[in-house]
Formats: structure tokens, sequence, C-alpha cells
């Protein structure tokens, strides 16, 4: 397969890593000095499950010079899938698919909206990544195992998909297709959000904040409202969505961090509005209640607008 990844953060230095790794023709859409470093030195992956180097490296910065793909990886932030949707015109022909893996819910629609929705799947991953320098990225054990998920947005199986999937797994990735894309998104969000939230607001890792009464509730009731909004929507969580989570939280090295944690910690611009921001715009499209997000939301925006370059004041 013909693969582009769009995005040459740490999660999609990875994935595409690992399918370069394995033989499959990957190109990295990148740029500027990540760029130079993957045409001279390679993609440099230090990983729990192996460090390796992809020495001859297929990249550019010019989609219509890499021409159209069987599948392009979206890998960048949340916030920059708009504008990377209308970039990325060049590698999608009749038959190509694209597979976002970022966080948050709205990345299908928003890559449908320009690429026709026939183009897009669902999809997600799961690993705890960060970027070393350019070329080179480190993929810790944090979370256990790196995982990808994808389907059809409708959940029909499809050969497209299962040619995807055997990719990945001829790869030593593990990658599933869920019985329902739309509830494996929101099992992920429901996860992360409050992961992001209750991190960036006391600025802990989640050994800290989980272990003390007052900020533990505060992560349950972040989950709550996330789930309420969520079945207002039709979404089938399951019962127990609640104590998976927080089962999910437990399971954590105590020094993680979630990366829009890290990134408002860092001054740079977050996924705050992909994830606390989508739970009070749906919330209020639902009727329902979202207290504790629209209140992370307020105190965490100055920064995100300082961030971005909107307001002035001293850190």
């Amino acid at each position: 397969m013909r693969i582009a990844v769009f995005g040459t953060g740490a999660v999609g230095s990875y994935f595409g890593g690992r399918l370069a790794q394995a033989g499959e023709d990957v190109v990295f859409i990148a740029r500027g000095e990540n760029l130079k470093a993957l045409l001279k030195d390679g993609l440099r992956v230090d990983s729990a499950k192996g460090d390796f180097v992809v020495r001859s490296v297929q990249a550019s910065d010019d989609p219509a010079q890499v021409g159209v793909m069987d599948v392009v990886l979206v890998g960048v932030k949340a916030w920059q899938v708009p504008e990377a949707a209308e970039a990325m015109r060049p590698l999608v022909g009749p038959e190509t698919f694209v597979v976002p893996l970022q966080n948050g819910l709205e990345a299908p629609g928003q890559l449908a909206a320009v690429l026709g929705k026939e183009h897009v799947l669902g999809g997600l991953c799961g690993l705890f990544t960060s970027i070393v320098g350019p070329g080179h990225i480190r993929h810790t054990d944090h979370g256990g195992e790196p995982w990808v998920r994808f389907g059809e947005m409708d959940n029909r199986r499809s050969e497209r998909v299962e040619r995807l999937q055997k990719a990945f797994m001829q790869a030593r990735v593990k990658a599933e297709i869920p019985p329902d894309i739309q509830v494996a998104l929101w099992m992920k969000f429901l996860f992360v959000t409050p992961l992001s939230g209750v991190g960036a607001v006391t600025r802990a890792p989640v050994g800290v904040w989980r272990n003390l009464q007052e900020t533990r509730e505060t992560a349950q009731q972040a989950v709550q409202e996330i789930i309420a909004v969520g079945r207002a929507r039709n979404i089938g969580l399951p019962e127990d969505a609640m104590s998976m989570v927080m089962t999910m939280f437990d399971g954590l090295r105590p020094e993680v961090t979630s990366s829009m944690q890290r990134d408002v910690m860092e001054g740079r611009p977050s996924e705050l509005d992909a994830l606390i921001g989508v739970v009070v715009r749906f919330g209020r499209e639902a009727d329902v209640g979202t207290p504790l997000h629209a209140f992370t939301y307020s105190i965490l925006l100055p920064m995100e607008l300082r961030a971005r370059g909107k307001v002035e004041f001293p850190a």
C-alpha cells in the first residue's frame, strides 16, 4: 500500500516508522528542520518495544509532488485538522481513504466536509510518545502496547479496512476494527479529556491527582459529564464506563501527563477546544449541563489565547 503520513510529529512518526520498517511504501509529509533531518539522517525511534531507524525515508513538504496515495494517516493535532484537510487534497484520489489518529471527536467530520465522506474512516490510537528532536522521537511504555483502531463510519466491514489492519499487523502494531467506531472514539475521549483537563489545571501528573480525594472526585465528575453528553447524543457507551475509565487512570504510571497538559504548561497551542471545549459545545446543543468543563475551559482559555498570540500578559 502507498501510505502518506500527514503530520510527522510523535504519533505520525511512530506508526509511519513501524509501517516503513515493515516494508510498506510510506511517504512522510513534513516541513522545516524535521523534513531536513528525515531526508538527511532518516527517522530514529527510541522505543520500549525496540529502538529502530528508518534509514531511507521518503518525505516531502509538497503533497502535490507526492501525488495520489492509497491511504493517508492524519497525525496532526486536532486543532490543525481543518487546515490539513485542505492541504492534503492532492493526496486523495477516487480510491484513497483517510484515517485520522488525533485526539477528539470532530476530525472525521472535518475531513469529510473537505474531502468527501466516502474517503474518511473513523480512527484513534493509543501510545505515549514525545519528540526528542528533528527526525527523532521517543516511545515509552507508560500506556502499555501501542494500538490503532479504525473503521467505516457506518460500521460495515470493508476490504480497505481489512487491508490496512493487515498492514499494521505485519508491522507488529496492534490494530483493531471496533464493532462501533463511534463508541470507540467516545471511550478514548472519555479517558483523554479528563486526563488532560485535570492535569492541565492542577499541573500535576496523574499519580498525584488520582490519589487525592478532591481531585479524584473532580476527575469522576468530568467523566460523568462526558457520559451524560454522549448518551444524550445516542452514543452506546457501556453501563460501566465510569469504572472502566477510572481503572484506566489507576493503571497509568504515576508520572504520566497528557499531551494537552504538556502543551499548556509549556506555552504552546493545545487541544483545549477539541477536548474540553467540545464537551461544553456538545452539552449546550443537547441541553446537558457541563459546569466542570465550562469552568476548566474558561480557566485555561487565557493561556491558550496567549499561546496563539491573541493576548499578551507575563508568564
